[in-house]
């Protein structure tokens, strides 16, 4: 009999008969300020798990080891079961979001080169900045699994960034989170999504993430169906 393990801001994460094997399910549901704002949004749970199979897919394809098995349904992937790694990566691309008002910046400007941030996963303490040193005093993570995951985030966005120009937008940030199987070996986690990434309209600079709910924007379902027929059909040119 299966077994809700966790239920999150966006995801649920069910026990299967394999003790190796999760179900999530993706939920129509959207929060922002740490889950501090939280709505409900028709189809918005098909439309990110969409978009994230179909970049997963994309990795896979290209050498990136995931927790993704298989689709289910619209709602409804399997994954590897992972211990998952309590920091977030953050890939910046673009000037945007808290970064720009960290430093006193305008959004919009193109950095020099990504800029690399890790991040503690805690809701209650609002994901504060962490170091390196501070992750290993911690034993959060080793320093060869820090440097793993930070190579596979370079990979990430070397891969995605074409990928999305050719979809007609800009990959400007993303997060991406890590697990660890059975046997410790550690692999890309969680999802990807306009949840935890921001794309902006090559031409237009729309946004099409979920600063459109943050900020009011737009319709949040529509905006990712639109990022998911773009990036489909990227991909199906690709092929």
């Amino acid at each position: 009999m299966e077994k809700l393990l966790y239920t999150g801001k966006a995801k649920q994460m069910w026990q299967t008969e394999d003790p190796e094997v999760l179900r999530v399910v993706y939920l129509d549901q959207a929060t922002a300020l740490n889950g501090k704002q939280k709505d409900h949004f028709a189809g918005k749970g098909q439309a990110a798990k969409a978009i994230s199979d179909l970049v997963f897919g994309y990795l896979i394809d290209h050498g990136i080891e995931t927790h993704f098995i298989k689709q289910l349904s619209p709602t409804e992937d399997l994954v590897k079961k992972c211990e998952m790694v309590p920091l977030e990566f953050v890939t910046r691309n673009v000037v945007a979001g808290h970064f720009a008002s960290r430093y006193g910046l305008a959004e919009g400007q193109v950095l020099a080169a990504p800029v690399e941030e890790t991040f503690y996963k805690s809701d209650q303490l609002d994901d504060p900045f962490i170091n390196n040193s501070a992750a290993v005093g911690l034993q959060l993570a080793t320093p060869a699994e820090l440097d793993r995951m930070w190579d596979l985030c370079r990979q990430v966005n070397a891969l995605l960034t074409p990928l999305f120009a050719k979809a007609g937008m800009q990959l400007v940030d993303f997060k991406l989170e890590f697990g660890r199987l059975g046997d410790g070996y550690i692999v890309l986690a969680d999802e990807f999504s306009p949840d935890n990434c921001r794309l902006w309209d090559t031409a237009t600079k729309d946004h099409l993430d979920k600063d459109v709910y943050r900020r009011h924007l737009a319709d949040l379902t529509t905006t990712y169906e639109t990022v998911f027929t773009r990036l489909q059909a990227a991909l199906k040119e690709e092929a």
